[in-house]
C-alpha cells in the first residue's frame, strides 16, 4: 500500500504496523490532552452501485437500507450458524457505503461477500490504497481537526465527510473524545506534518486499548466463527437490528435473543500478564478440565499487565477465572461502560 512506505519513512513502521518512533500514551496525561495515531490494522471495502444498500442489508445484522448521511453503524457478518465472520463499522459517502473491518480478514470477507452479489448492481472494491485511517483523541483533538473539518461530529456514531475524507466520532473513553479520520492518501503528506507538529504520535495499541476500555469487540482471524453477536455484547453497542429482514444466521441470532435468557456475555478484565493473544481460552478454577470462555481482544497496558475483553458464561463470571490454563494468570473482572440488558424489551 502506498501509505506503508510513507509511514516507514516518517515513523519507522515495520511490516506489522508497529512504530519505532511512536509514544505510548495510554494511562498518561497525553491520552486526555491530545494524540493521533495510524490505524494500520483496519481494512476498507467500498460498496457502490444502485443495489449496494439492499445487498448489504440482506447480508449484515444491521439496517443498511435506511442508512443516511451522517450515520455510522456497526454490524456483524455471520455464517449460517449465526457465528460472526467479521465485525463492521460502516457509513455512507458520495462514493458509496464504506465498510471497515480487521485488515487481516478483509480480503477473505470481501471475497465471500462477492460470492453473493450474483446479478445485483453492486461493486465491492478494496480501497486500502486510497485511504489511511487515523485515530485522534483528547482535549486538543477537536481544535486540531477543525483545520480540515470546520464542523465536527458532535456525538458518538456520527460522521462528517468532505474533500478531506470522513471523520467519525467514536464513543468517549474515560471522558476523552475520540475520532477516526479516513484520510485520503494524496493529502497524507501535508496533513501528517501538521498533525505531527501539534499532537504526539501514539501507537496503534493505544487506540486498541481505548476500544477495549469502551467495551467494543473486534473480530479477527483468531476469533472468527467463535461468537454469536450477543456473546460479545454486539447488540448492546448497536450492531444488531432485530426488526430488519433476514440475513445469514439471522434465525440463530434471533433465537438466542428471544428463546430464554442469554447465558454468555463479554466483560472487561485486567490480567497480570503480557504476551496474551485474542482467541486464548480461559478457565474457571472450579472446573479446570475445560475452558469456560475466550479472550476476545487483548492488549498490554503496561510492562506487566494487559487489558482484555473476555467472553464466558454469566455463571462463570462469579468464579475465579484464569487465562490460558486453570492455573494461569487470574483475571480481575471490571465493570463495562454500558449496561447489560435485553434491548428488545
Amino acid at each position: 500500500m502506498m501509505w506503508q512506505d510513507f509511514l516507514e519513512q516518517q515513523q519507522g513502521a515495520d511490516e506489522q504496523g508497529k512504530f519505532s518512533q511512536a509514544k505510548t500514551i495510554w494511562n498518561t496525561p497525553d491520552f486526555q490532552d491530545g494524540f493521533f495515531t495510524a490505524l494500520t490494522d483496519h481494512g476498507l471495502i467500498l460498496a457502490s452501485g444502485d443495489d449496494a444498500a439492499n445487498f448489504l442489508h440482506n447480508q449484515l445484522s444491521n439496517d443498511v437500507e435506511h442508512l443516511t448521511d451522517g450515520m455510522v453503524r456497526r454490524a456483524a457478518y455471520c455464517n449460517v450458524k449465526g457465528r460472526m465472520l467479521a465485525s463492521f463499522v460502516y457509513w455512507k459517502t458520495s462514493e458509496g457505503i464504506i465498510l471497515q473491518t480487521n485488515a487481516g480478514i478483509q480480503a477473505s470477507v470481501q471475497k465471500r461477500l462477492q460470492m453473493f452479489v450474483l446479478r445485483a448492481k453492486v461493486k465491492l472494491q478494496d480501497i486500502n490504497d486510497n485511504y489511511l485511517s487515523l485515530g485522534l483523541g483528547g482535549k486538543r483533538a477537536a481544535e486540531v481537526l477543525a483545520q480540515w473539518f470546520p464542523e465536527l461530529p458532535d456525538s458518538a456514531d456520527t460522521q462528517i465527510s468532505n474533500q478531506h475524507g470522513s471523520l467519525i466520532r467514536f464513543a468517549d473513553v474515560s471522558g476523552t473524545a475520540r475520532y477516526q479520520w479516513m484520510c485520503p492518501v494524496n493529502l497524507l503528506s501535508e496533513i501528517w506534518s501538521r498533525l505531527h507538529s501539534q499532537l504526539p504520535f501514539a501507537t496503534t495499541a493505544d487506540w486498541n486499548l481505548s476500544e477495549i476500555q469502551a467495551g467494543i469487540a473486534h473480530i479477527n482471524a483468531l476469533t472468527q466463527e467463535k461468537f454469536v453477536p450477543q456473546m460479545i455484547n454486539f447488540e448492546l453497542v448497536g450492531g444488531v437490528n432485530f426488526r430488519k429482514g433476514c440475513y445469514p444466521g439471522q434465525e440463530i441470532v434471533a433465537r438466542s435473543q428471544y428463546l430464554g435468557k442469554l447465558k454468555r456475555r463479554m466483560t472487561l478484565a485486567q490480567i497480570p500478564a503480557t504476551g496474551l493473544t485474542d482467541g486464548m481460552d480461559i478457565y474457571n478454577e472450579a472446573h479446570p478440565d475445560q475452558p469456560c470462555g475466550v479472550i476476545v481482544n487483548v492488549q498490554p497496558d503496561s510492562q506487566h499487565s494487559s487489558l482484555a475483553l473476555a467472553e464466558m458464561t454469566l455463571a462463570d463470571q462469579e468464579g475465579r477465572i484464569h487465562c490460558g490454563s486453570a492455573d494461569g494468570p487470574l483475571l480481575q473482572l471490571l465493570p463495562l461502560p454500558y449496561e447489560i440488558k435485553d434491548i428488545t424489551r
